[in-house]
C-alpha cells in the first residue's frame, strides 16, 4: 500500500523524534529513521534532504512557541509578566519534552539550527520577564536557575503525570522567583 507524501512526511517526523530523543541527533542515522518509519531511504530523502533538515522541521515549532511567548509577554505589565513567563515557558517545555531532550543533549550545536533562531536573545529576554523586570541580582539569577532546572527536569525521564509536573515546575519556579505561590 503507498501512503500519501504527507502521511509518509509525518511518519518520518515520528520516527525521527523518537530515535533523536532516544538515540541522540548524532547517534541516529538516516537509514535507522527510514526504517523506523517504514519507509526506503530513498524516500526518506525525497521528503528530506538530511538530517539536519528533518531537525529543524522537528524545531521549527518550539522556535515558534518560544517567540509567541516573547510576544505575549512584551505586553504585559510588570507584575503579570513574572507567573506568565513562568507558565508559560513550562507550558513549552512539557509540549516540547521531546525537542527539549534532544537541544539538551548537545545544546551548543543545536542552539544554532536555525529553526531556534534568536534562541538567546529570547531567552535573554524570558530572563527579564521572569526577574519582573528588575536589575536585582537575585532576581537575574534566579531566573537563569529556573530556565536552566525547567529544562533539564523536561530533558529527564521525570516517572510524574505531567499535571502534577506542570504544577511542581510552576509552583518551585515561583518559589525560585521568591514569589508567593498558591
Amino acid at each position: 500500500m503507498v501512503r500519501p507524501a504527507s502521511a509518509m512526511r509525518g511518519h518520518i517526523l515520528d520516527s525521527a523524534l523518537r530515535l533523536f530523543a532516544t538515540g541522540g541527533f548524532n547517534g541516529t542515522s538516516l537509514h535507522a529513521i527510514a526504517a523506523d518509519a517504514g519507509c526506503s531511504k530513498a524516500s526518506l530523502i525525497y521528503h528530506f534532504s538530511t538530517k539536519e533538515a528533518i531537525l529543524t522541521e522537528l524545531l521549527t515549532p518550539a522556535g515558534e512557541g518560544l517567540a509567541a511567548l516573547d510576544g505575549r509577554l512584551s505586553a504585559l505589565p510588570d507584575d503579570r509578566r513574572v507567573e506568565a513567563a513562568v507558565t508559560g515557558y513550562v507550558d513549552l517545555a512539557l509540549r516540547y519534552r521531546r525537542e527539549v531532550k534532544i537541544l539538551f543533549e548537545d545544546t551548543p550545536t543545536m542552539i544554532c539550527n536555525p529553526a531556534l533562531g534568536g534562541i538567546t536573545e529570547l531567552a535573554e529576554r524570558l530572563v527579564v520577564a521572569m526577574s519582573g523586570g528588575s536589575g536585582d541580582p537575585r532576581g537575574i539569577v534566579g531566573a537563569h536557575m529556573v530556565l536552566g532546572a525547567v529544562f533539564v527536569t523536561c530533558a529527564s525521564e521525570v516517572d510524574v503525570p505531567d499535571d502534577v509536573l506542570r504544577d511542581e515546575l510552576v509552583q518551585g519556579a515561583l518559589r525560585t522567583l521568591g514569589r508567593r505561590t498558591g
